[in-house]
């Protein structure tokens, strides 16, 4: 099967943030004399009230000026000064800042980014050990007085916007991400230029999965889970104030998505806030499906792609470091979880071979972030195939079937992202014959390219195969629909045909591969009767025994093995040594002779003009010294599944490969049978040590 090129990459860098200046206060904007704050006797907390605007509470003792805030927002002086004070002290800045004089604007700076430090003689926390709150408290207050200045904060005050968004306020207290989050909203309300920079804020920290990335000094420690709630709730108050976030949050959710070599941690972090962000904009719904969907592809190719290059010791390395990995998860604290990484698998590893040792930690990362999102992507999905006949599943299904058709269908050696249609395609009989309508429409559209033909033929078969839930009826039907375009693609080549030619006749042979693979696995559906002495659940007892097949089924193969186009010559040698095998046991064909007249032939020798006479052959690869090269892959894409955690999934849904023999069953070494005709289909694959035991 020609290669389809595997999808590209668009992820950008994340914005590269400045440092912030670093300038010593001479004046602090936020006085925090501690003989001052002192003298107060009640603390002046601002309190979020149940409907989510900040209430400060009234003292009998003094009144006190107060400042609505844009967002229904209200808070009171905090220590001495009241927000009145504190504006006038910020107006004096960007006054200051527009006629070139820099250092209370600067100053500024510094306090909105929560980094302000204070002076020597303010930092006696002995003296007053309420000193930290208090300072958490003005730093509120100036984020409030802020607010009123956010018409002048334009293009000439884009240092001080900047600062603002370098604050660490996920790792605040709760009443402060709150009066964050609305100054956000009044900031972008006045200043629309600035929504892309805090929509991109925000998504940067998707990547967010350690506590060290929002911890403040001075603060009790915020877990993940309330950190994400703080972002969500956030970027969500966002999108109510300003709709329009949702094409910038759409254009940023994509330029900002990990590359597949980043850390594991933060690959799946950025998922899970996908996954969140979903919940509430039902409008990116399905863009946010897509985007997961198109990179988990991507990770599943490279990850194939890596495993077909290691050899047997260093796949056995790959296996037991997964066994490590999964032990060492199981190991930790909850709250450290999110913390596990593979590199903790290979921080003692240093040997002697640092490429060997990278080439696995690489190969083990990509297969635990490929089984993670998976297990993640099915226990997203369970919930709306409760009911597999409601509407809700039938437009769950009507959307992976359109993921299917345009990002997995396409991409050639995905070995596991295609597994969640698989599992979910077989919850009803309306959501196979769905599936297989899906594949049979593009499997033979002639406008189709024949990429994309032959990869709906391969996943249709496979499906109806290894697919456990698929009823013997439907096997039986797709067969004879395979079988009748067979038929039609016969009489259509054998005019012009000189001999088996892959190139040409691709469509043909991807037919044929696909019907001899669907009789492997369900050829006990395509049974008519069997004598009463046979055991339906015993494989062995049919042998020998003296079988009635369905209708023309025999008949289909037959001319069309016998054919010009010679299919056993082309197709996979694994698949066609398997059939050949069954066939005979079940004394349904026997093919041997034809197989060993076929080592005779050689393909070059019917290849097109156009290749024989030396055109094309640099464009299109083709060596004719090489036979395998002019045959077809054994590729199907539903073989066995096995990323270790995941696999749970498809446990009940998976026709698993079993041999089929009888304890008094003599080798006939006479009957012209190939060596090594009864192995297995093979079915091991590096990511599991232990694969070839089933």
């Amino acid at each position: 099967m020609p290669v389809q090129m595997p999808p590209t990459s668009s992820t950008a860098d994340p914005l590269k943030r400045p440092a912030t200046k670093g300038v010593i206060p001479l004046k602090p904007i936020l006085k925090s004399s501690s003989a001052l704050l002192g003298k107060r006797k009640h603390s002046d907390d601002v309190i979020p009230s149940s409907d989510g605007t900040m209430d400060g509470s009234q003292s009998p003792q003094r009144k006190r000026q107060k400042v609505e805030f844009d967002m229904n927002l209200e808070i009171h002086e905090v220590g001495t000064r009241s927000v009145e004070e504190v504006k006038q002290e910020i107006r004096k800045a960007l006054d200051a800042h527009a006629r070139g004089d820099d250092e209370e604007y600067d100053i500024l700076k510094e306090t909105v980014s929560g980094k302000h430090r204070y002076n020597d003689d303010d930092d006696d926390e002995d003296a007053d050990p309420s000193l930290p709150e208090k300072r958490r408290q003005e730093l509120k207050v100036c984020m409030v007085a802020l607010a009123s200045f956010v018409p002048q904060l334009g293009r000439s005050a884009h240092g001080l916007v900047k600062s603002v968004l370098q604050c660490q306020w996920l790792g605040r207290d709760e009443q402060f991400a709150k009066i964050y989050t609305q100054f956000l909203a009044a900031l972008v309300s006045a200043q629309g230029s600035y929504l892309t920079q805090v929509v991109a804020m925000v998504i940067d920290k998707f990547v967010d999965s350690q506590s060290s990335a929002w911890v403040v000094a001075g603060y009790p420690q915020v877990s993940r889970e309330a950190m994400q709630e703080r972002l969500h709730r956030g970027l969500q108050y966002l999108l109510q104030v300003f709709p329009a976030a949702k094409s910038v949050i759409s254009q940023l959710m994509t330029s900002k998505f990990p590359y597949h070599d980043e850390p594991k941690r933060m690959y799946l972090a950025y998922v899970d806030n996908l996954l969140k962000l979903r919940q509430y904009t039902p409008q990116l719904k399905t863009e946010i499906t897509d985007l997961i969907v198109n990179r988990l592809v991507q990770i599943d190719v490279q990850m194939q792609m890596d495993l077909d290059d290691l050899d047997d010791r260093l796949a056995f390395l790959v296996a037991a470091a997964l066994k490590e990995s999964q032990a060492a998860a199981e190991n930790q604290d909850e709250d450290d979880g999110d913390d596990s990484d593979a590199e903790s698998v290979f921080s003692d590893e240093e040997d002697d071979d640092a490429n060997e040792a990278s080439r696995v930690r690489k190969v083990t990362e990509s297969i635990e972030k490929m089984d993670s999102i998976m297990d993640t992507l099915f226990q997203l999905y369970t919930p709306h195939f409760v009911n597999p006949e409601s509407d809700e599943a039938t437009k769950t299904f009507e959307d992976m079937l359109a993921e299917f058709s345009h990002i997995i269908l396409p991409t050639y050696k995905s070995r596991h992202t295609q597994f969640l249609i698989f599992h979910f395609g077989q919850q009803s009989e309306r959501l196979i014959d769905a599936f297989c309508g899906t594949c049979i429409n593009i499997a033979f559209e002639s406008q189709r390219p024949l990429v994309l033909r032959q990869a709906a033929t391969a996943y249709l078969a496979s499906f109806v195969a290894r697919g456990a839930m698929v009823p013997g009826h439907i096997v039986r039907t797709i067969f004879e629909v395979l079988g009748y375009h067979l038929d039609q693609m016969r009489t259509l080549y054998e005019t012009t045909c000189r001999g088996p030619d892959v190139r040409r006749y691709a469509p043909f042979y991807a037919l044929m591969q696909a019907l001899m693979y669907v009789f492997c696995f369900r050829w006990r559906d395509l049974i008519r009767s069997v004598p009463e002495d046979v055991d339906q659940d015993d494989p062995s007892s049919y042998l020998g025994q003296d079988i009635e097949w369905e209708s023309d089924i025999k008949d289909i193969l037959r001319r069309n093995i016998d054919s010009k186009l010679n299919p056993l010559k082309v197709c996979s040698p694994a698949i066609v040594d398997q059939f050949a095998t069954l066939a005979h046991r079940f004394q349904f064909m026997y093919l041997y002779p034809k197989i060993e007249a076929n080592k005779r032939i050689r393909l070059s020798q019917f290849v097109s003009s156009a290749y024989a006479n030396g055109g094309a052959l640099r464009e299109s690869g083709l060596d004719l010294s090489d036979e395998g090269s002019q045959q077809l892959d054994s590729f199907f894409p539903f073989d066995p599944y096995q990323l270790p955690m995941s696999k749970r999934w498809i446990d009940d849904d998976y026709l698993q490969w079993k041999s089929i023999s009888r304890d008094d069953e003599v080798d006939d070494s006479d009957d012209g049978e190939p060596d090594g005709a009864d192995d297995d289909i093979e079915e091991d694959t590096a990511t599991d040590d232990e694969a070839g035991d089933e």
